[in-house]
């Protein structure tokens, strides 16, 4: 049975770090482009980062240079470093493949909250 399981969020100030790691069990992780995805209260799961099975990234434009998305294949693990978080960074962090047909079921997700 496939299960993505998100961790690493948390409370953390502005201008503040955190790194989100996510666990693949039961799906062929290292053949696929993934993503980090985030949702925000009342709002629509957006992809904030990709990574190809061969580290090209991609990242939406307000996180670039400040998030980082990496991945160890032989772990089935993504990361997503992120740096300087702002408030509005605040939302639910979920991993998942890339693209939408092969996207398994959405894991519990991870809180990131930015406050002061």
């Amino acid at each position: 049975q496939v299960q993505l399981v998100e961790s690493g969020g948390g409370l953390v100030q502005p201008g503040g770090s955190l790194r989100l790691s996510c666990v693949a069990y039961g799906t062929i992780f290292s053949s696929r482009t993934m993503g980090w995805f985030r949702q925000a209260l009342g709002k629509q799961r957006e992809m904030v980062a990709s990574i190809t099975r061969g580290g090209t990234t991609n990242y939406v434009a307000s996180a670039k240079g400040r998030f980082t998305i990496s991945r160890d294949n032989a772990k089935n693990t993504v990361y997503l470093q992120m740096n300087n978080l702002e408030p509005e960074d605040t939302a639910v962090y979920y991993c998942n493949s890339a693209a939408p047909m092969l996207q398994e079921p959405w894991g519990q997700g991870t809180q990131v909250t930015v406050s002061s």
